[in-house]
């Protein structure tokens, strides 16, 4: 027999009563039931429950022993009587009676529980990470991530793409965050970076003719952590395809995508089909480029039911500034719930006053409960009630109306509304429209609703440095190619790029991209860059552009994000097998530490003194 176990405590049944056999794993719990002990003993696989009785020459051991000390058990495999079946377990129809317990590794006291779930202090979490990783909902999420990776690699192949691995130490690009930068010791005064993204090298490898690549690719960026991003680094799942257009990764893209929703969905319903929403359409009815689609609202402009009115406040911004609009955030009652009164109205009014906000307008349509005993929904709907609030008697009963007839509200509806120029507020008015769906209990939580953003604008104004700039990904082609470049206003230029976005968070990113050499000059000189800044950041794309390069395109789906949706939970930290914590520490291994006077005078380093805080 095997010097530490015959079996996993996964693997044994009713089949195997009467067999001897060896485990080794954690003490889960110990229960004494009147001198007779009870091990839950626990491995990667799973839990079999150990019986100990004071007779077994292993009592002595099993008395001793403690959660989360690993031990070996040899001992007999019997069938649980029927009133002692446990069905929640695999193996909840068998027991072992111990005959001999060795102990492997005994514990300390433990600085967090591992049996349970109980929330626990972060830090504490992280600091302990291994016996974190130890509880069962932890272990079954990074198990979870570990299976969608390989997914993806098997859908990845079976529709003809290869896997290649690029460089991690590169050189500095404009990603769009800070770079990591490590110092040369054998190039003093000279700096590698690690890839914000493998961009420039799946491109060249489209260049030398490998045609498909993917790559689960570890990216590294010195971006602010959040809960749904990592500090430092995160892993896509990256794809490049040559000789395509834009449909062409939709088509070949989404099947891979949704399929691995469906199959690791538990049954949650996935869209059949990803909808085409372009950017500015996104903006105006969501507020925002990574739409919640499961939340049934739609905002719309109503600017005209308010111009010349009696509301002075939104009328006297619209006849001064042509660009002022008012935009309409409808809250429609769920089926039959309560109306939507006055007191939600003003808590809405002061949540946002909490946002920073002087407030939110709004108008309620009061139900006439002498009519409550109508029968059907549509008839329940279509009663156009009596619209309440400060707006409604300041516009009228009229434009009240009116507004109701746009937005489809009635009885027991409520609507919100922000005025100003659309680029100040569109993405408070996103906060306001999340925040109703979600106090409404409108959003439904159990399903994926996948989409595609598209028509991104290719620049945009960097407020800070008084300039254009790229406003997604630099090396996408501009829609309309080099006349658009030399004839268009610049923030008026779309990109071939796009986004996935699912329940609210942007889970892939891509484009089809600018593959001729002077267009690319073209595009950077309108960022301010010259064209010996693209021949010397560069270099190695803008030459192998020159040499027969072929129409490509791809995207990058974030594994993270995924995994984290999937998994149903609202930190990456819980899909993540050793995190950082918020201030960006590793506090299981104390990293980031100093370095050595050695260490950094080989470098050629040597540290600024830090200005004292004011």
């Amino acid at each position: 027999m095997h010097r530490y176990r015959s079996h996993t405590c996964a693997a044994l049944r009713k089949t195997d009563v009467g067999a001897n056999v060896r485990l080794s794993g954690w003490v889960h719990r110990v229960r004494d039931h009147g001198g007779l002990l009870f091990i839950d003993l626990r491995d990667h696989y799973g839990l079999t429950q150990i019986v100990v009785d004071p007779d077994s020459p292993a009592f002595r051991t099993a008395e001793t022993v403690r959660g989360e000390w690993v031990i070996r058990v040899d001992g007999e495999v019997k069938a649980r009587g029927a009133e002692t079946v446990n069905p929640r377990l695999p193996t909840g129809e068998i027991e072992l009676f111990a005959r001999e317990i060795e102990v492997l590794g005994p514990a300390r006291e433990l600085p967090l529980p591992v049996f349970g779930e109980p929330d626990y202090p972060e830090d504490i979490r992280l600091k302990y990470r291994f016996l974190d990783l130890r509880r069962e909902t932890l272990h079954k999420n990074i198990m979870r991530r570990t299976q969608v990776v390989s997914a993806m690699r098997r859908r990845m192949g079976e529709i003809g793409f290869n896997e290649f691995q690029t460089p991690i130490l590169t050189a500095s690009s404009p990603e769009g965050a800070r770079d990591f930068l490590v110092p040369s010791r054998l190039h003093n005064g000279k700096f590698y970076a690690l890839p914000q993204a493998p961009q420039q090298y799946k491109q060249l490898l489209m260049m030398s003719g490998f045609d498909r690549y993917f790559q689960i690719a570890p990216c590294f960026r010195d971006e602010d952590p959040r809960a749904d991003r990592f500090y430092g680094e995160f892993y896509q799942l990256d794809v490049e395809m040559s000789f395509v257009e834009q449909e062409d990764i939709f088509q070949t893209m989404e099947p891979v995508i949704r399929g691995i929703f469906e199959e690791f969905a538990d049954g949650k319903p996935v869209s059949e089909t990803f909808r085409r929403i372009p950017y500015a359409e996104s903006m105006r009815k969501y507020g925002t480029d990574k739409p919640d689609l499961r939340n049934p609202i739609e905002m719309q402009a109503v600017t005209e039911h308010f111009a010349g009115s009696g509301f002075k406040v939104f009328a006297t911004m619209i006849a001064n500034d042509p660009a002022v609009e008012v935009w309409a955030i409808p809250a429609k009652r769920k089926d039959r719930q309560d109306p939507i009164g006055r007191a939600f109205c003003d808590r809405m009014n002061a949540w946002a006053q909490g946002e920073g906000q002087p407030g939110l307008g709004y108008i309620y349509w009061k139900e006439d409960t002498s009519l409550s005993s109508v029968g059907t929904l549509a008839d329940w709907n279509s009663l156009s009630g009596l619209g309440m609030g400060p707006l409604a008697k300041n516009i009228g009963e009229e434009r009240t109306a009116a507004i109701a007839a746009q937005l489809g509200l009635g009885a027991g509806d409520a609507c919100f509304f922000v005025a100003g120029k659309p680029e100040k507020f569109t993405a408070f008015a996103g906060l306001a429209r999340t925040r109703v769906g979600e106090d409404l209990n409108l959003v439904d939580r159990e399903r994926f609703e996948l989409a595609w953003i598209i028509d991104f604008p290719f620049y945009e104004w960097d407020e800070d440095n008084k300039k254009v700039d790229f406003a997604h990904n630099p090396f996408s082609m501009p829609q309309g190619g080099m006349e658009a470049l030399e004839t268009q206003e610049p923030l008026s230029l779309k990109a071939y790029q796009y986004d996935i976005v699912c329940n609210g968070f942007e889970i892939a990113s891509g484009g089809i991209r600018n593959q001729l050499p002077e267009v690319m000059v073209k595009a950077f000189e309108i960022a301010g860059y010259t064209r010996q800044d693209v021949e010397d950041r560069f270099g190695g794309l803008y030459r192998a552009f020159q040499y027969g390069a072929p129409p490509h395109g791809g995207m990058a789906a974030g594994v993270d994000r995924i995994v984290m949706l999937l998994c149903g939970v609202k930190n990456l930290r819980e899909i993540a097998l050793f995190p950082m914590n918020q201030q960006a520490f590793d506090l299981l291994m104390g990293a980031p530490a100093e370095a050595t006077p050695v260490q950094l005078r080989e470098l050629g380093v040597r540290l600024a003194p830090v200005a004292p805080k004011a």
